[in-house]
């Protein structure tokens, strides 16, 4: 059994994925921003390649998200000049080493993709596979529009291969692996304690390094209040839809404030209001004048109707916090505040199937009372796969 889910490689994984959008290395934080509000994607990679000495020479360092955009701006030294800031080059955003996006050959087996994603990679760059020939491919180039172009690298166009695609893969194949999918979390040890956090009345800027690294880790960053209970979260997913005007926003306001901000259709009034007051008192009109907050962005950002998707209520634990065991929303539909929340007792398997159906990387570990304990994330279930695969392996030949 372990033989047969470990005989496919990487390209099978890829079958019907888009081609990666593409900025090149020499872009400005500006032109980043104008790529990312023009497609439906939430990041976009970032490509150096060298035309004019070696066509073949061409290599993807890394990707660029909206949020990346967002703290960049929240800086201290930005605050009051984002117009500026947009000019800085693409590059001052990209990590020093290349570990979080790594180039693979289709031909590599699943288990040196799990390998890479456990050592860090967030994305695997795989070319894909077409019918084409490679004059066929350099005529596509030459033809192709702009949009394709930006496309096209070495004359091939790639996809992402990512934790999700792999955790997708595995649950296709759950049955292999029993009992395991029905032991628990807590059982499993995968439950990690050490979470980012903020609390619910701290100032959201205190938050930017964290909401930096929840966006390396593909976790989120807990609002919790004085007694640890799950108030809500400042996810890097929620917050690619408020668009870069969210930095006046973050600058400004507490995280529960923050929680009020993108926690609705569109910033309430009331909210933009104050956001507007204290940029004011602290003489910042620069970044005021130059993002201008419409109680609409939010919504209007969005591709999805209320009359589509309505935005379910939240349940309310009789405890007084926030979530009870049957709150759960899809992030990607209403995008809201609220996060994904499981049990110590929850089955890994029912962990898996709640976070890919809300399009999270990471399902949020509470007690009864609604404090948290953990988080379990796309990696810690990866590691227990990996670990029944290598015993099963070890079975099979013995």
């Amino acid at each position: 059994m372990a033989a047969h889910l470990l005989a496919h490689e990487v390209a099978d994984l890829c079958l019907g994925k888009p081609p990666l959008r593409s900025l090149s290395v020499s872009s400005t934080i500006g032109e980043a921003l104008a790529s990312l509000k023009s497609c439906e994607e939430n990041c976009i990679s970032v490509w150096d390649c060298d035309h004019f000495k070696n066509v073949d020479n061409c290599i993807c360092v890394g990707k660029i998200c909206m949020v990346d955009i967002i703290c960049f701006l929240c800086r201290k030294e930005n605050v009051n000049s984002p117009s500026l800031a947009l000019k800085s080059p693409v590059t001052v955003l990209l990590p020093k080493d290349s570990v979080l996006v790594r180039h693979v050959q289709p031909s590599t087996s699943l288990l040196e993709a799990i390998d890479l994603i456990l050592q860090g990679a967030q994305n695997l760059v795989v070319p894909i596979e077409t019918r084409f020939s490679g004059s066929s491919r350099r005529k596509l180039q030459q033809k192709s529009s702009p949009t394709k172009s930006c496309t096209l690298h070495n004359g091939r166009e790639f996809c992402w291969l990512t934790q999700e695609d792999v955790i997708r893969y595995f649950l296709s194949s759950i049955g292999f692996f029993s009992p395991l999918p029905t032991a628990s979390i807590d059982a499993l040890g995968i439950i990690s304690t050490e979470f980012l956090s903020i609390g619910y009345h701290s100032s959201a800027s205190s938050a930017t390094e964290a909401i930096s690294r929840s966006l390396v880790d593909q976790t989120s960053v807990a609002i919790v209040d004085d007694d640890g209970v799950l108030i809500g979260e400042i996810s890097p997913f929620t917050l690619s839809y408020c668009g870069e005007t969210v930095a006046a926003a973050i600058t400004t306001l507490t995280a529960g404030e923050l929680l009020a901000y993108i926690d609705c259709g569109g910033p309430p009034e009331d909210i933009v209001r104050v956001v507007k007051e204290r940029f004011k008192e602290r003489n910042l009109e620069g970044m005021l004048e130059e993002f201008e907050i419409d109680p609409s962005d939010i919504s209007s950002n969005s591709s999805l109707s209320d009359e589509e998707f309505p935005s379910p209520t939240s349940s309310r634990s009789s405890s007084g916090g926030r979530y009870s065991k049957y709150s759960s929303y899809s992030a990607r539909m209403v995008r809201r505040a609220e996060a994904i929340v499981c049990y110590p007792g929850s089955s890994l398997v029912a962990v898996m199937v709640q976070a890919i159906a809300h399009r999270v990387n990471y399902v949020w570990v509470i007690e009864e009372d609604c404090t948290v304990v953990g988080i379990v994330t796309f990696a810690n279930m990866l590691e227990v796969f990996r670990d029944q695969l290598e015993s099963m392996m070890l079975g099979h030949f013995d």
